[in-house]
């Protein structure tokens, strides 16, 4: 083999073995779609979902408008997705082998961040706002409640499995039953969201699906 055809195998398998890399672009864009979302969360916290427009999220961004517009339709997705985000962080779903204790937990993480942050002050203005804007209210409900129904769904299911409640229960009017008692709280703040309240609650549920 000649000299330079062994150097032209030698960079054939040099460029082969070598990892692809990601596109410049591409490196741009995750940046500046991350740097959206953290400025949405951010203003979200500091003004409250009427107080923010696109424009301020931009410009806490360092983008521009139509920057947000190539991924978002409107204001109420990026806040939306940019709340979600951090939720789903806050809001793991539990696996303690008990349904009473996994859901017991569930609340109590979700209590902690509604009753202990700002973000909790900014769900608050979500679910108000969101009852006069219908891209809000499309978006809350996707991107927050599902994920929350979602991950009591999966609790309530495992403890079918393991036979500790009923199999011919509703489980989707046992979710309501455990969620609508919350938002009426978060929302008339005439009682605590607290670790008693969880108990109860819990407590006054399993009465009614237990196996």
């Amino acid at each position: 083999m000649s000299p330079q055809s062994t150097q032209q195998l030698e960079k054939n398998v040099s460029q082969t073995q070598s990892p692809l890399k990601v596109p410049a672009t591409r490196r741009r864009n995750q940046r500046s779609h991350q740097a959206i979302l953290n400025a949405a969360a951010e203003l979200l916290e500091e003004k409250g979902y009427g107080g923010v427009c696109i424009e301020a999220i931009a410009n806490r961004a360092g983008v521009g408008k139509q920057t947000i517009y190539r991924w978002w339709s409107s204001k109420a997705e990026v806040m939306m997705e940019a709340y979600s985000t951090d939720a789903a962080h806050n809001f793991p779903t539990p696996d303690t082998g008990s349904v009473k204790q996994d859901l017991c937990q569930i609340l109590q993480q979700m209590f902690t961040v509604l009753t202990t942050t700002t973000a909790g002050a900014a769900f608050t203005g979500l679910i108000a706002e969101a009852q006069m804007d219908t891209n809000l209210t499309e978006a809350f409900r996707e991107q927050f409640i599902a994920s929350r129904r979602k991950a009591t769904r999966t609790i309530l299911e495992r403890g079918i499995d393991r036979g500790e409640i009923r199999p011919d229960l509703n489980l989707e009017l046992v979710i309501d039953g455990i969620y609508g008692p919350i938002w009426y709280r978060l929302l008339l703040k005439h009682a605590p969201l607290d670790d008693v309240f969880t108990e109860e609650l819990i407590n006054l549920l399993m009465l009614g699906i237990q196996s």
